[in-house]
């Protein structure tokens, strides 16, 4: 089966808090309350997995560490796609919204990373 995505899907063991769920016309419905860890991340957003159920079309940010400390990337992203998963979980699509190509760098080091 061909990989349809527009960037390689890198596996990552990273936790997120969200303090802050928002909407682009200032709906707010303030912080989950269960952890969300993120299996996968691409140049273009990240897969994560949560008890939470979330709505989509809604935001948060993000700062994503990949690798080292200057490695940091902080973000805005948009949840576009939820499944539900094993163990009551739900798995989560998110895009980035507004990265600049020009931080692709950060993602080219942590597959380098991965690769070692």
């Amino acid at each position: 089966m061909q990989e349809k995505r527009r960037s390689k899907r890198l596996k990552a063991h990273l936790t997120l808090n969200v303090s802050n769920l928002f909407k682009q016309d200032n709906v707010n419905i303030g912080a989950l309350n269960a952890p969300i860890t993120v299996v996968d991340v691409s140049k273009h957003g990240i897969g994560f997995k949560s008890k939470d159920i979330i709505p989509l079309d809604y935001y948060f940010n993000a700062a994503l560490h990949l690798g080292g400390e200057q490695d940091c990337l902080y973000c805005v992203v948009k949840i576009i796609r939820c499944v539900p998963s094993e163990n009551n979980e739900y798995l989560y699509g998110c895009e980035f919204i507004g990265m600049a190509p020009v931080l692709n760098y950060i993602f080219d080091n942590y597959e380098k990373s991965l690769e070692e």
